[in-house]
């Protein structure tokens, strides 16, 4: 088979490196021409592109049997309220527009801020989207329907990635939030803190791939309802001699319960 993974980040390079091992054929992208060596590593080639560039992933995905989209915002673009609106815009909604042009089977990485806060007593995949009109759930809205309006669209919906050697742990995010933000952070005091590892959230795509399957599901690790945000944080502030972070409560997720039982009635389990 042949793949194009748009967005090397942590999930996408576990992907691309799942099939690779398997004998598949896959093409990384990246925007950033420095990390082409790194995408080699673990993928057949390397193409430099932004997702939303039609003509160069038209090429890019020539042949390909799947096309998946691992695509995230660049953080440096994001803290300048205009640049962060066009960023979003153009690296999710643009990416999500413009794979669903030039190929019939993309798979989309969505995220939990699609749902906001949530509503009743147990969210699943027939359960509303948000109307916020923040630039992350409002682009990742826009990514989800520009995909699923194809007949081979899917849309895999996961919570915070952790786990890669390179991310920052817990601890280290919260004394970031102290040290560079004030001890002030734009998530909400009440969200629960759904967590996927990146080797869980690799094999979710693999198997929503490889099994065909089209729609949305949820990948969020259900076994057990995870803290809220002031719980967890607390406890880390606590054991840091911290004080407590400040919850703005700009970015809404959700506040009750997450059920990924669409995905595990289809055969998938989570491992991490």
């Amino acid at each position: 088979m042949r793949y194009v993974v748009v967005g090397c980040g942590n999930v996408g390079m576990e992907l691309a490196r799942r099939w690779t091992e398997r004998g598949h054929v896959v093409i990384g992208t990246t925007t950033s021409p420095g990390r082409v060596g790194e995408v080699r590593e673990v993928c057949s080639d390397a193409a430099v592109l932004r997702g939303s560039d039609e003509a160069a992933l038209a090429e890019a995905v020539r042949g390909a049997d799947a096309v998946v989209l691992t695509v995230s915002p660049r953080l440096s673009h994001s803290f300048d309220a205009g640049q962060r609106v066009a960023e979003y815009a153009d690296t999710l909604a643009g990416s999500a527009r413009t794979a669903a042009a030039v190929h019939p089977r993309v798979v989309f990485t969505s995220s939990t801020s699609v749902y906001g806060a949530g509503t009743g007593t147990l969210i699943d995949e027939t359960s509303p989207t948000t109307e916020d009109t923040d630039a992350s759930p409002r682009n990742f809205v826009a990514a989800e329907r520009a995909v699923l309006a194809t007949p081979g669209g899917a849309v895999v919906r996961i919570p915070d990635v952790y786990g890669h050697p390179r991310d920052t742990d817990y601890p280290a995010r919260v004394r970031f939030a102290h040290e560079r933000l004030g001890g002030s952070v734009p998530f909400a005091a009440g969200a629960l803190l759904y967590r996927i590892d990146y080797r869980d959230a690799a094999a979710a795509l693999d198997f929503v791939v490889t099994e065909g399957l089209t729609g949305v599901y949820n990948a969020f690790p259900d076994a057990e309802v995870p803290p809220t945000n002031a719980a967890a944080f607390g406890e880390i502030c606590a054991a840091e001699g911290l004080p407590e972070l400040t919850y703005r409560g700009e970015i809404r997720t959700p506040e009750v319960p997450v059920s990924s039982a669409r995905l595990r009635a289809a055969g998938f389990d989570f491992a991490h």
